[in-house]
């Protein structure tokens, strides 16, 4: 602990000027910490503060009001100023008994001048010392910044640079990782860690400043907290600042070492691409994860698959944080995680550990966080996420295997307004799909759209743009002209177009649910030849 930083009332009382001074109230505040020293003249003061100042006041205007002077002195306690220096004799001759009352109550250091004394040399006086410690705290926050950085280079755990942390701040540091034991530095018996537990976990003791807490946050979920508390006297501006240093060196070593056990993991579930591709015996199955502290009382599960772009060769990188983003965000839905990668696929098994069965809504919510994650925002790559129907037996995950890869396939065809991220979602996409393995689809589209396909490409009209939106409006007429931003006149040319095309009775129950059909299959033949296009190039 760097005790200079901490210039307190007991401190600035031994510097010259104060060699005669009396203490008239607050004597419980001597060690009040003093940043800045304040002349102040004047009743309405509460926007001059920001806490810790040291006044110097002649009371001139408050001389003759009482009133006025405890409001004062409310004013100061509120804004946390560290103490008030008054002169006696120009314009105040005595202290009244309400506002040593108030100052005593709230151990607010009243302190007097009983002769004349210069206001300005006793600032710079001050001052001086106060500007030394802030150059003194910038060197040794460089000096600590820069051995903690070394350190990181051959630090082997976390628990090295907390130890560090502790020497140079001398205070107990308390670490804990989320979903771990509370951590100590440095170690002490249970009965003082319950001590420092029920101060940490005092809001109050927050707000007085006798402990501090950080958040160290990994793929924007808190990953671990970092506590210290000093309990006898106010956390100072360097401890505050080396525990900030401090976190973010724990966030980097903490990464790493998810990427490390990453790695380790792919290596170790080569067993994962038998279970996808259903191999294994339940028996073999329940052995298998057993190795990583799975019960045999685990049935359901799912996969999902996350398809990524690779942007010249930078994926590789991205694509370990991208797994490590997946696995934390689902891990805190309820789901145990297994991963295999294949080329530019990343395949998540989910097994549920929750007694809740609603694993869609859960898939959802760490779909959306994932998307809202600063990382994919950044991405200028293409995230598809494709999740397969869940199975009640874990030697039946590769049928929902089957079914993500097909929601994948069909998702890169798929317009791109339109995203089902899961299998049990795609209804008629997955008949389109399996008619496409057998019929020559582009057929049937010509019987049913080609008339309005060709009108479309010979006047460059917008037939078939409106055949979908009068279709989707259910025939409103004054609807479907609202959405194409046109007037209904237009809307009716465009409509009795259509029925010289279509025929008059495309809107008839039958009729148009075939061509409802024939769109969505354009569209989706229309996406695979752009997909075919975009690859080529």
């Amino acid at each position: 602990m760097k005790d200079h930083f901490q210039l307190r009332i007991s401190d600035i009382l031994r510097r010259k000027h104060f060699d005669q001074v009396k203490i008239v109230a607050g004597e419980d505040g001597m060690q009040r910490i003093v940043k800045w020293v304040h002349v102040v003249e004047v009743t309405n003061i509460e926007k001059l503060l920001n806490g810790h100042e040291l006044i110097l006041s002649t009371g001139v205007a408050w001389k003759d009001s009482e009133g006025l002077f405890v409001s004062v002195l409310r004013q100061l306690i509120k804004n946390e100023a560290a103490g008030l220096c008054l002169e006696l004799g120009t314009y105040l001759s005595k202290i009244p008994d309400e506002v040593v009352r108030i100052a005593n109550e709230h151990g607010f250091p009243i302190i007097i001048f009983e002769k004349v004394v210069p206001f300005v040399e006793i600032t710079q006086d001050i001052h001086s010392v106060l500007i030394n410690q802030q150059y003194q705290l910038i060197s040794d926050l460089e000096n600590y910044s820069q051995t903690l950085n070394k350190s990181l280079l051959g630090t082997e755990s976390y628990q090295e640079i907390l130890q560090f942390f502790q020497d140079e701040i001398n205070i107990p540091v308390i670490f804990k990782l989320k979903g771990k034991e509370y951590e100590y530095y440095p170690e002490i018996n249970r009965q003082q860690q319950k001590k420092l537990l029920g101060i940490i976990q005092d809001q109050t003791n927050q707000d007085q400043k006798i402990c501090a807490y950080v958040p160290i946050h990994l793929f924007g979920q808190e990953f671990a907290e970092l506590h210290i508390v000093a309990n006898d006297y106010y956390i100072s501006d360097y401890e505050l600042m080396i525990m900030d240093r401090t976190s973010t060196a724990l966030a980097q070593h903490l990464l790493r070492d998810l990427f490390v056990e990453e790695k380790k993991r792919v290596e170790e579930f080569e067993w994962l691409n038998g279970w996808l591709e259903g191999e294994y015996r339940s028996d073999l199955l329940y052995e298998k994860l057993a190795e990583h502290d799975m019960t045999s009382k685990i049935n359901e599960g799912l996969v999902l698959i996350c398809k990524y772009s690779n942007v010249k060769g930078k994926m590789n990188q991205d694509a370990t944080y991208l797994k490590l983003l997946f696995r934390s965000i689902l891990e805190q839905q309820g789901f145990a995680v297994f991963l295999v990668e294949k080329r530019n696929q990343i395949v998540f098994i989910l097994l549920n550990q929750r007694v809740k069965k609603n694993y869609k809504e859960r898939v959802i919510k760490a779909i959306e966080t994932i998307k809202a994650s600063d990382f994919i925002k950044k991405q200028p790559s293409s995230l598809y996420v494709g999740v397969g129907k869940i199975v009640h037996k874990i030697t039946e995950l590769h049928k929902s295997y089957e079914t993500a890869k097909e929601t994948i396939r069909i998702q890169d065809k798929m317009t791109k307004n339109e995203t089902y991220h899961f299998y049990e979602d795609l209804h008629l996409y997955r008949l389109i799909s399996m008619m496409n393995h057998h019929i020559d689809l582009h057929e049937i589209v010509g019987e049913y759209l080609e008339p309005v396909i060709q009108y479309d490409h010979k006047h460059n009209g917008k037939l078939l743009e409106t055949l979908k939106v009068f279709l989707e409006c259910n025939g409103s007429k004054q609807e479907t002209a609202n959405k194409l931003f046109i007037v209904r006149q237009t809307l009716y040319h465009r409509l009795k177009k259509l029925e010289s095309l279509l025929g008059k009775d495309f809107m008839d129950h039958e009729k148009r649910i075939a061509i409802e059909f024939m769109l969505l299959v354009d569209d989706y033949l229309s996406s695979s030849i752009e997909n075919r296009k975009y690859n080529a190039k």
